[in-house]
């Protein structure tokens, strides 16, 4: 019976066995999501509650959102 739930030594061997080009882009859009996100909630914690559309707790919920809480936040949370 094999488990649903891949162990760590699973997803670690699936990783290792992409090839290098794959590994990097991976590594790139992780990366590029967390900075995405903090850079996001560093801006809403120092913004002013009126430069901000809408309250300032949900842009910080949205940011949860993988890919699409950080661009919102940069295209339409802003005034």
């Amino acid at each position: 019976m094999t488990s649903r739930n891949p162990s760590l030594a699973q997803i670690r061997n699936e990783f290792n066995d992409l090839s290098t080009a794959a590994r990097v882009s991976i590594i790139a859009a992780v990366v590029l999501e967390l900075a995405g996100k903090i850079a996001s909630w560093v801006d809403l914690s120092r913004r002013p509650a009126g430069s901000v559309r809408g309250p300032k707790w949900v842009w910080a919920l949205a940011q949860l959102i993988n890919g699409v809480g950080p661009a919102a936040y940069w295209a339409f949370g802003r005034r």
